[in-house]
């Protein structure tokens, strides 16, 4: 049985979390990791997941339908909100993740052997 979702909010979760995954990537991609050793280059993944899965938390919360009173959070809740979804997305990360820090680490040692 497939469930479908005619509302558009699925639509505008993926154009908006490939948009910012495609952003992330064109600033990794213009790196030099030529002289990196396993341990940085394994952070810098991990750093890119973190930031991917913050974007895509910040995604969905993008599609939750709010009330005016909440729309005119202050600075201060916009910026706690903020901190409270990095903190979930390092969290996330760092308990394994979606396995994309995993991946970008295999693909870069293929990319710079000598330096590994």
């Amino acid at each position: 049985m497939a469930i479908t979702i005619n509302n558009g909010y699925s639509n505008n979760y993926y154009n908006i979390a490939t948009n910012s995954a495609n952003q992330a990537f064109d600033q990794i991609s213009n790196m030099n990791f030529s002289n990196a050793t396993d341990i940085e280059l394994m952070n810098a993944c991990m750093e890119f997941e973190t930031y991917f899965i913050e974007q895509m938390y910040k995604s969905m919360e993008a599609t939750i339908m709010k009330s005016e009173d909440e729309n005119t959070g202050s600075s201060y809740e916009n910026v706690f909100s903020d901190m409270r979804i990095q903190a979930y997305a390092e969290s996330a990360t760092n308990s394994g993740g979606v396995g994309l820090a995993k991946q970008l680490y295999e693909q870069m040692k293929l990319n710079y052997p000598n330096s590994l």
